[in-house]
């Protein structure tokens, strides 16, 4: 079958994030402004292709010799990473001014981070998703030392490559073992011999590894070792994505390579380790969270514990648990976004302002960004009427329907366990007397990511049912 027109149109956000980066080095090799120029450039670009990708996501098809997919749930991830990566876009701009790091190559490799992610999400063989992860982790292992002054920034520059290397031998053998049952890649002849090959033991222990591998992207319990130091010295807004694109992105690779699963009744073989990994994570997180003084540390293992959350719908091996993830997925991208750029505008010089305390009297001080900020901490606890809360919902809800309620019972504990720590950072900025916080970082274009972040975080709590209904009518 010979690749046509129309298959080019249909991955159209690719080719305009692939385009905006090579565009993005000229801009930088020949212009004295490169640092002015790229990041409004890139906004441009990531609309661009995320608008597009919702404009299509009805056009679902497989092109190029069914190495990808497009439409469906693969655009909405295209839009999710798009929008998100013009959000951490806005956040950036003061933001690098501050830290001393102003610099047009951040923005180059922020786009690179995106087209890894999109590569992952529209993938339908095994190495794709392995060139989508490499692309999408070698653009983080730069951002997170892109302070090179920073020694902490160093550190969590050598750690993330370190163990990320570590992460990707998993995911590469299992592949191998995975091709050497199967004799393909591609997810569509797996899909097809799922019957034959799910009794083989190497088959099993291939995908295993491959799961194991993810775990560590997800940030997920005992994978999570390089989570909280790597947050915490890399550069806020870096942190920003790693939580959010660089999770939402891993998750899309596990739903392709564990599709033929879903299924099967040997997907069972799977459930028990899914589901430890997932009570770990969530009871791990959310109890370790409670003694954090640094608000980044703090969220480092919130992301931990939401990982386990979002383990429990692909415990569930239900259509229902891989829609609430993905929804979960898209509340969490902006909750987390919202909170880490609230975060950055209030960061000073030399990593100071980042200690819970330090947020004392913001409530006076700054009304509109403590009012911000509470609304993302009651999202990110699961409360309602936020996105958050139905996100948690929805894949509790999958957990019941596949007979593992006491999974969505163990997820209710620890949400009720996370609410302390979230709230805590309310009862600091609202209740605790301290000096008044003097910022000069508090610009408007970050200003105006963070209420966009807010708004939508709204939006999904108010239209729950519309959302939910769109993902799984691709997912189904």
């Amino acid at each position: 079958m010979d690749i046509t027109v129309q298959d080019y149109l249909n991955i159209l956000p690719l080719i305009i994030v692939a385009a905006g980066i090579l565009i993005s080095v000229i801009i930088e090799m020949y212009s004295k402004d490169s640092e002015r120029i790229l990041p409004w450039f890139s906004i441009i670009i990531f609309f661009s292709a995320g608008y597009y990708a919702l404009f299509t996501v009805n056009s679902q098809t497989i092109a190029f010799y069914n190495m990808i997919s497009t439409g469906g749930t693969s655009n909405i991830f295209f839009f999710l990473f798009c929008f998100g990566g013009a959000i951490v876009t806005l956040l950036s701009v003061d933001y690098l001014k501050k830290a001393g790091i102003y610099y047009g190559e951040y923005y180059i490799m922020l786009q690179s981070a995106v087209l890894g992610m999109m590569l992952m999400a529209n993938a339908r063989d095994l190495v794709m998703i392995f060139i989508g992860l490499e692309q999408m982790s070698v653009s983080f292992y730069v951002l997170a030392g892109f302070n090179r002054k920073k020694h902490l920034s160093n550190e969590a520059s050598l750690k993330y490559f370190l163990l990320g290397a570590f992460a990707t031998g998993f995911v590469v053998y299992g592949m191998a073992l995975i091709y050497g049952t199967v004799g393909s890649m591609s997810i569509d002849v797996i899909i097809s011999k799922i019957s034959v090959v799910s009794s083989n033991p190497i088959f099993i222990i291939g995908s295993l590894l491959f799961l194991i591998g993810f775990s560590f992207k997800i940030a997920a319990f005992p994978f999570h070792m390089w989570v909280p130091d790597v947050y915490q010295g890399s550069p806020t807004t870096v942190s920003a994505i790693m939580s959010t694109g660089g999770k939402a992105a891993a998750f899309s690779a596990l739903f392709i390579a564990f599709t033929p699963y879903f299924n099967s009744v040997d997907y069972k073989i799977f459930q028990p380790f899914i589901s430890v990994i997932a009570v770990l994570s969530m009871l791990f997180g959310s109890i370790v969270a409670i003694s954090q003084t640094d608000i980044k540390r703090m969220l480092a293992y919130s992301s931990i514990s939401h990982a386990g959350y979002m383990l429990i719908g692909l415990a569930s091996g239900l259509s229902l648990g891989t829609s609430g993830v993905i929804f979960y997925l898209a509340a969490y991208t902006f909750m987390n976004l919202g909170a880490f750029g609230i975060v950055s505008m209030l960061e000073g010089e030399n990593d100071s302002k980042l200690k819970i305390e330090d947020y004392k009297n913001l409530g006076k001080s700054y009304p509109l960004l403590a009012g911000l900020l509470s609304i993302f901490m009651f999202a990110l606890s699961g409360l309602p009427p936020f996105g958050g809360f139905f996100g948690k919902y929805y894949v509790f809800i999958s957990a019941v329907e596949s007979g593992m309620t006491w999974l969505a019972i163990v997820g209710v504990v620890s949400s009720v366990i996370s609410v302390y720590f979230y709230l805590r950072l309310i009862v600091v900025m609202y209740f605790k007397d301290g000096d008044e916080i003097q910022s000069h970082s508090v610009s408007n274009s970050a200003l105006l990511g963070v209420v966009i972040s807010a708004l939508i975080i709204i939006l999904m709590g108010v239209f729950p049912g519309s959302i939910i209904e769109l993902i799984s009518t691709f997912v189904a």
